[in-house]
């Protein structure tokens, strides 16, 4: 499993990909030290850029680039054919693919959210926001991860539920919450360290339930889905 965890990464570090993970993160350490600059009052900024833009955009977003990517990209170019006639179980080769785009995701996004979160309300708050994206980027990796072995357009459907069913709906529909990774993630958060700048919208039982839920449920999914490959890379 450590040849196949070092090859993943060493594969994801390489490609032109990851330069997109660096831009939003970026974004948002630079917007909170901005407003902390010229003093504007957490109040004013603290939800936008640590909700508006940490937990909803970055974490998914960085979340969804990388969890396609681990193994989505060698399905593309034909590269999985190398790890399909090794004798790994696969699980195996899942599992090590996952806690990579686990690992890239929480500390792409957690070290700017702490950051945030320590200029917008207290160390507290940031290492709150620490420990709900790791658990966020757990579920969105299994999630993206089973997504890029279901179809051949894993980021634009990831991106429809990012934007549109986790964005838009879960605004206006109360009821689409209640399967947003978002909002389990905000949740948490809140429980930890309570702040005004993130109110939490579904219980935290429920929260933890969906996390490991879905965590879980993808997970399975891949290595369901990527025994059902043959050597070619083509699904039987």
């Amino acid at each position: 499993m450590s040849t196949v965890t070092w090859i993943t990464a060493r594969g994801l570090f390489g490609r032109r990909r990851f330069l997109l993970l660096v831009p939003l993160p970026l974004l948002v350490v630079a917007l909170a030290v901005a407003s902390r600059v010229v003093g504007i009052d957490p109040d004013a900024w603290g939800q936008a850029v640590v909700l508006g833009l940490g937990l909803a955009v970055v974490l998914p977003v960085v979340a969804l680039i990388v969890g396609t990517g681990v193994l989505g990209s060698e399905i593309d170019d034909g590269t999985v054919v190398h790890i399909l006639t090794t004798p790994l179980p696969r699980w195996q080769i899942i599992l090590p693919k996952l806690f990579v785009a686990t690992a890239v995701t929480t500390v792409t996004a957690a070290i700017p959210l702490y950051i945030a979160g320590v200029l917008a309300h207290s160390v507290r708050f940031g290492l709150a926001l620490v420990a709900v994206s790791a658990i966020g980027a757990l579920a969105y990796s299994a999630f993206f991860l089973a997504l890029s072995l279901l179809t051949r357009r894993p980021v634009l459907l990831g991106l429809v539920y990012v934007l549109i069913w986790e964005g838009l709906l879960g605004n206006f529909v109360s009821g689409t919450r209640v399967l947003s990774i978002q909002q389990y993630v905000v949740t948490l958060a809140d429980k930890i360290a309570p702040t005004e700048i993130l109110t939490a919208t579904v219980g935290v039982p429920l929260a933890v339930v969906m996390s490991v839920l879905i965590t879980v449920a993808g997970t399975v999914l891949a290595v369901d889905r990527l025994r059902s490959f043959s050597v070619a890379g083509e699904t039987s």
